[in-house]
């Protein structure tokens, strides 16, 4: 309902299963037309358009509080798709899964890459893990983009994790980032499959990859910034960190989009002049400040930290729960005793949880993400 009220959607375009789920009746002005109803396409006029153009509106996953509407130019989505399908190497002969719902910006990918080489495109929604894992197999797909807990789930699949799908040559994970024990188990059950670490948020669309060749080398990279890009990590003073210091990505190419549909306030926060551009150059350029706090090291690879909204103020100290999740994955299974020992000595005092609780599962978003904010609600 934020969403559409957000948008300010004239039209909506749904099935009878997903009307029912909604809570409330949803207004409308006119009669709502089943996209089953409808017998033939209608006649339309072409419209001229430009690359600068909005093409869509998508909102953000909401994991740090609402969903904000992102306006996406058709120059924008050009970039992405001609960026990723070069560096990830897909050609008309690949059969491209999409197992990610369209309304995230990396399901989207998926289906941009297919367009952009003439692959095919392999819709795929079974709710069960070993039925996509017999699905991949069948319909013989040789790219597959997932998110961390959805790679959990494959890893959980005897046939996915000691079998090897011979076809799959290209794998990329996205959404969060890939704890280095799932990268591994990930390089061991599938080591014929190209592993593509990535990150993006949806107001630049993609940002960063790294690439296979590195990936067993430095598994808990994000590696550098996509073609046609530059990423910068800046002080709160907007000055360059020195390599090993932890400062905010800021991103600057050809996919930062035009900004919040209806809100300018946090358009302004977000999408701001190019802080380092020349002396007397104009300030028509907008670089996206990311929120998230990264590293450079010496060789210019990129080590996520953490949201800078998710930091934890404790013992006089700024912490990143990503940090601490790091090594708690680490532990592996067993006891929380276990888990509080081990703990106990990999993380310092101030960095250490005060309390331990065990889930049978995590809240989810539409996304596949992790929902933060219903685990603390």
């Amino acid at each position: 309902e934020h969403i559409l009220e957000g948008a300010g959607a004239t039209v909506l375009i749904t099935s009878e299963e997903l009307l029912s789920r909604q809570p409330r009746r949803i207004d409308t002005h006119s009669a709502m037309l089943l996209a089953r109803d409808l017998v033939s396409p209608a006649d339309f006029t072409p419209v001229s358009r430009v690359g600068m153009d909005p093409v869509q509106i998508v909102f953000t996953s909401g994991s740090t509080g609402l969903p904000k509407g992102v306006t996406v130019s058709h120059g924008n989505l050009l970039a992405a798709a001609e960026t990723v399908v070069g560096y990830l190497g897909i050609v008309a002969t690949d059969r491209i899964a999409s197992v990610l719902p369209f309304s995230f910006v990396y399901g989207m990918s998926q289906v941009l890459c297919a367009v952009g080489s003439g692959a095919a495109l392999v819709v795929e929604r079974s709710p069960l893990a070993s039925q996509l894992v017999t699905n991949l197999r069948t319909q013989q797909v040789s790219v597959l983009a997932a998110v961390p807990p959805l790679w959990q789930q494959l890893l959980n699949v005897p046939s996915f994790r000691d079998e090897q799908l011979k076809s799959l040559r290209i794998a990329t994970n996205a959404g969060g980032h890939l704890p280095v024990p799932m990268v591994r188990a990930l390089r061991r059950a599938q080591p014929q499959a190209r592993l593509f670490l990535m990150y993006g948020l949806t107001e630049v669309l993609r940002s960063t990859y790294l690439p296979p060749d590195e990936v067993d080398k430095r598994p808990d990279s994000m590696g550098r910034a996509i073609p046609g890009a530059e990423v910068l990590v800046l002080r709160e003073d907007l000055t360059p960190c020195e390599p090993g210091d932890v400062g905010e990505l800021v991103h600057r190419g050809s996919t930062v989009t035009l900004g919040y549909w209806n809100d300018p306030v946090e358009t302004a926060r977000v999408f701001r002049p190019h802080p380092l551009r020349p002396p007397g150059a104009p300030d028509s350029e907008r670089v996206v400040f990311s929120g998230d706090l990264v590293r450079r090291d010496a060789e210019g690879w990129l080590y996520f930290v953490g949201r800078s909204q998710r930091m934890i103020k404790t013992l006089g100290y700024r912490v990143s729960p990503d940090e601490i999740a790091t090594v708690v994955v680490l532990a592996g299974g067993g006891s929380l005793e276990r888990l509080r020992m081990y703990v106990g000595v990999e993380l310092p005092r101030h960095m250490q949880p005060a309390r331990f609780e065990l889930r049978d599962a995590l809240p989810r978003l539409p996304s596949g993400k992790h929902d933060l904010a219903a685990l603390h609600s």
